[in-house]
């Protein structure tokens, strides 16, 4: 299962042609994807007008949306934090050790253009859809 992040899905919608943006058109329609339920909140908020907001909307409630939190995961996401920081790391965006942490427990690719999963990839074992 290759999960989307929503650095990839703004690019998309808004048809700046990027890497990974041209990897997930290539990849709607033809392999399972997955969206979390987090990101399907920031990539909608994003939105400006209802008919923009129900055109996604109905494009991701297409794909499998995975809930990204709970009491272990929580306490996973804290660890992987704990051991970037360890290396000298630290991670910007709390949002992004929760995807990155279920994407590592689910075995879960990752769809990204945002830096701050590089090093999930480096030293924790995520696993990069590009």
């Amino acid at each position: 299962m290759i999960l989307i992040d929503s650095s990839v899905w703004i690019d998309y919608f808004r048809g700046k042609a990027t890497a990974e943006a041209n990897k997930l058109d290539m990849l709607l329609g033809t392999q399972p994807l997955a969206i979390g339920d987090l990101i399907l909140t920031e990539v909608l908020q994003g939105f400006g007008s209802d008919k923009e907001f129900n055109e996604a909307k109905k494009l991701l409630l297409t794909l499998e949306v995975v809930d990204l939190g709970g009491r272990d995961l929580a306490i996973q996401a804290a660890k992987h934090y704990r051991a970037l920081r360890k290396l000298g790391i630290t991670v910007r965006k709390t949002i992004d050790t929760i995807i990155a942490t279920r994407c590592i427990e689910n075995r879960f690719s990752l769809l990204y253009s945002d830096r701050d999963f590089d090093p999930f990839v480096t030293h924790l074992g995520l696993q990069s859809a590009l």
